[in-house]
């Protein structure tokens, strides 16, 4: 059983080499207890979170990296988030049955985005299309295309487990071609099974025994949904007084339920009544967890 809820970095000192490996356990299956669709679908779900992981482990930032997937086939949208300090939450969306395929297959015509967030920069957000056969090759397509750095990346997922590996040259460091396609092409004989069922350093030993391996401390990984009712009010002003009204005039409540995680939010009149006066506190707090 490989270790649980974890990502660990590790690099190839000589060679300007450096890999990440994730695997999720407990936060990949309360994600999924939150989304309800077939199990084949849910599993590209499980593909994204571990990936979402990896990619913002590449870069240093405080604040949340979103990778989304939409389409015009039967599955829609697929959304996968991370932190820097390693929280994951996701959702996905489909309007028909989905047959497991290519990206194009489930999909259609669509588009890969990568927006990150921080704290102390200006939003980034790298977009191109949705093509390739998994979610692994269209996102190497992404860093062929944004990045201009040589990235492979393999994820797995069942129902208890996903998990990803990826290897990069070094930014400031590029690889010889040789070391570099020697790597790729022992990662590339990695299994599914091997991934779901060995850590991160048997995994290692297993792929690169040959190689001279520096393999760093594991960070922790958790599900962790950053709605709140504060952020529902700020929404709700922005919308302004005549459509929250009207909404109350047609439905008597103002009903939000988060996507993420099935968190039910309630608002009657005297609440919209406070939110719209600037009131920091309200007096029906209510809040259900389905």
């Amino acid at each position: 059983m490989p270790q649980q809820d974890l990502l660990h970095r590790f690099l190839f000192e000589e060679l300007g080499v450096r890999g990440l490996w994730v695997s999720l356990s407990d936060s990949w299956q309360t994600a999924q207890t939150h989304q309800h669709c077939a199990d084949e679908v849910q599993l590209q779900l499980g593909q994204a979170l571990a990936a979402v992981v990896l990619l913002s482990a590449t870069i240093k930032f405080k604040g949340s990296m979103i990778l989304q997937a939409q389409g015009e086939g039967p599955l829609k949208t697929l959304v996968a988030q991370a932190t820097h300090d390693r929280k994951i939450r996701g959702l996905i969306r489909n309007s028909n049955t989905v047959t497991p395929g290519s990206l194009q297959d489930m999909f259609g015509e669509g588009r890969l985005v990568l927006t990150v967030t921080s704290e102390n920069a200006q939003p980034y957000q790298g977009i191109v299309s949705l093509q390739g056969d998994n979610l692994a090759a269209a996102l190497e397509v992404y860093f062929t295309q944004s990045e201009q750095l040589s990235t492979r990346i393999w994820l797995f997922a069942n129902e208890t487990q996903a998990t990803g590996l990826l290897v990069q040259e070094l930014p400031s460091q590029l690889s010889d071609k040789a070391d570099w396609e020697r790597i790729v092409m022992l990662a590339d004989t990695v299994t599914g099974q091997e991934m779901l069922e060995l850590d991160c350093e048997e995994l290692l030993h297993r792929l690169f025994h040959e190689e001279s391996v520096r393999l760093f401390d594991g960070e922790p990984v958790a599900f962790s949904c950053s709605c709140s009712r504060k952020k529902i009010e700020n929404t709700l002003r922005l919308l302004g007084r005549p459509e929250l009204e009207s909404v109350l005039l047609e439905r008597g409540l103002i009903e939000v339920n988060c996507e993420f995680c099935n968190q039910y939010y309630r608002f009657d009149k005297i609440d919209v009544e406070h939110l719209l006066r600037g009131d920091t506190s309200l007096p029906n707090d209510t809040q259900i967890q389905h």
